[in-house]
Order: structure tokens, then sequence, then C-alpha cells
């Protein structure tokens, strides 16, 4: 376990990964476009910031975000690091009251209802893939590493073929020579991890 007080290490890191992104964004680059196709950099903050909240009111009760993660604005409408914070924060309270060990908690996504272990998953692996999303939006480094993308895609396999129904996620991508980790989750994910913004 590590020396955090969550002890949820793979969330953590995604939290941090968003948290890094986030704060790459320059001045102005809140409208850059993004590999979401029609979501500009701020839509793809409110979306992942949408989603932690929606972890967070599945596990307490409490209630969600007030606005469709799904439908997000793209228009600042408050400081985009406060903002983010504000969600991780509730997002990493929550799971900090969950027993690792539970056989099922309750999630916003299909089934609803998954093991401790992949719900907190889950909602890591949103995290983290729109982490990437804004930082190569945005040119600077994936917060997205090889280590983190391990697990990931272990939770990916069990929860994104349902999914993709829905269009939470577009077909995969074929793997190619050369993938590492990150790549062939992103690929799995229906991203390209060579993604850039159109000249």
């Amino acid at each position: 376990m590590s020396s955090n007080t969550s002890g949820w290490d793979v969330l953590d890191e995604a939290h941090e990964a968003l948290r890094t992104a986030v704060a790459a964004v320059p001045a102005g680059g809140w409208d850059l476009p993004t590999p979401c196709t029609g979501w500009n950099v701020t839509a793809v903050l409110q979306h992942a910031a949408g989603d932690q909240l929606g972890f967070a009111s599945a596990l307490t009760g409490e209630p969600g975000p007030d606005f469709d993660p799904f439908s997000p604005s793209g228009k600042p409408e408050q400081d985009p690091a406060a903002f983010l914070e504000a969600a991780l924060t509730r997002s990493a309270a929550a799971w900090a009251g969950v027993d690792h060990d539970a056989a099922e908690v309750p999630t916003p996504v299909p089934p609803h209802k998954m093991t401790a272990w992949s719900g907190m998953a889950a909602c890591a692996l949103d995290a983290a893939v729109h982490a990437w999303d804004i930082a190569v939006a945005a040119g600077a480094p994936s917060p997205l590493t090889p280590a983190l993308a391990r697990p990931l895609m272990r939770v990916a396999r069990e929860i994104v073929e349902p999914l993709r129904a829905w269009g939470a996620y577009a077909a995969a991508l074929a793997p190619e020579q050369g993938d590492d980790d990150v790549a062939a989750l992103l690929r799995y994910l229906g991203r390209d991890p060579q993604w850039q913004p159109a000249a």
C-alpha cells in the first residue's frame, strides 16, 4: 500500500495524471481540439470532472454533478484547476471509505455494480484516459504511463465492450507492432496513440 491516505494507488496516480494534464494547458489553450471528436479541452475537463462526481455520488448517495457530463458546454465557467480539484477531492474521499475487499459497490456505469477494485479502476481509467486527451491536445507530455496503463487495461477488458454499444467508446483500433502498454490501452479504447490536432 502506498503512503497516501486512500490506499487506492491506481486511482491516486490517475487523479495526479489529470491534475498534471490540466496544469500543462497553456493560457488560451482551453478551446484546443482534442481526440474526443467535437470536444475542446474545456469540454473534456468538464466531462472528466463530472464522471468523478458521478462515481462519488454512486458510492455516497450525495448529489452528483449539476450538469450533464456527456453534454459539456465547452466554455470555462470557473477556474479549471479549482473545478477539477473539487471533483477529485470528492472522488478520493468517497473511495477512501470503501472496503478494498468489497464484493460489490455501486457505480454510475453499467453494470452499475462491480467489485471494489474494478469500480475503483473504472473510475481511474476515466481520469487517466482523459488526462491523455488533454495533454496531447495541449502539446504536453502524456501523464499516462505504461505502469498505470497496465492495470487500467485489466479493467478496460472487463467493462468496455458493453459500453461500446452505448457510444461511450469507439471501436477498438488494431494493435500495431511496437505498441507499448499505453498505446495498447489507447487503441483498445478506440484512440489513436499518434493523434495530433489537424494542421
